[in-house]
């Protein structure tokens, strides 16, 4: 019987473990949406129960895109090598970039790692989802595929839903901006940043949203948040809640157009200025 259903009553940490446990060979395809609420599909590739790639929807998956996210590769070294070595299978790109010396076999290993368990790691996330299990099938010959333990995956993954529940919580509001907290130029040369810590740095304006961020440096949600909780805890920057808007109170309404109830200090007010009418005639 094929392997399918749906990630909410069979979740990618029960997906993986089956997998691990039955030495599995194969692609899972899972249906979802990513944080932009667009429709993709990830396909999670293993051999007796390894993980060994991963793609996910329009994502680059070359190996030039690969490496250009990892930052082995400029974007001008990118460009170029995408124009010149245009319908090079990945493995004999890999093979003319050691030789050019612009990237160690090293890099390709790790960069290829990072992108696949980016894209796994991602899954555990997805509350929402139709998979189906495709028994021996595999990555075209092509593509460079790295063995990965699926017990380290799938305790990573975890420790990273969990982490990310707690993100959520303390940062909720994507749509909140940024700005940095006195003598940022002082505080920011007795730490040592990430690159992604970097790449937020420069974006860190009132004007621009945290989500804005994330789309500009390419980082998925739990990414930017883990990213932007850390410099807050290193007061670095500052929450800036976005303005709710101002809700006007409605305005009293009486049945049939009568004025509105008056209170027991108006009708006192009134009674006593008809008795002194009364007593004047």
């Amino acid at each position: 019987m094929a392997l399918k259903g749906n990630l909410s009553d069979f979740t990618t940490t029960q997906l993986l473990n089956l997998i691990n446990l039955a030495r599995k060979t194969g692609t899972l395809s899972v249906q979802g949406q990513d944080q932009n609420t667009e429709d993709v599909t990830a396909d999670i590739s293993f051999r007796e129960g390894k993980l060994i790639y991963a793609e996910l929807g329009a994502q680059g998956g070359s190996l030039t895109q690969i490496l250009h996210r990892a930052g082995k590769l400029t974007e001008d070294q990118a460009r170029l090598i995408h124009e010149r070595l245009q319908g090079k299978t990945d493995k004999q790109l890999g093979h003319r970039l050691i030789q050019s010396k612009l990237v160690t076999q090293n890099d390709i290993i790790q960069s290829i790692r990072q992108h696949v368990l980016d894209v796994v790691y991602g899954l555990f996330t997805w509350a929402d989802g139709s998979f189906k299990f495709d028994t021996g099938r595999l990555p075209e010959a092509s593509r460079i595929t790295i063995p990965i333990d699926l017990e380290m995956v799938i305790m990573e993954g975890s420790r990273r839903l969990k982490e990310s529940e707690q993100l959520q919580e303390e940062l909720p509001d994507l749509d909140a901006s940024l700005r940095f907290v006195d003598r940022p130029d002082a505080r920011l040369r007795n730490v040592n940043l990430t690159v992604d810590e970097w790449k937020i740095v420069s974006y860190v304006n009132p004007k621009n949203t945290i989500r804005q961020i994330a789309k500009a440096n390419k980082l998925d949600d739990f990414q930017v948040r883990r990213t932007v909780y850390g410099m807050m805890q290193a007061g670095i920057v500052e929450l800036i809640l976005p303005k709710k808007p101002e809700v006007e109170e409605p305005k009293k309404t009486t049945r049939r157009g009568r004025r509105p109830e008056q209170t027991v200090a108006e009708r006192k007010s009134v009674v006593n200025r008809l008795i002194d009418r009364i007593r004047s005639l």
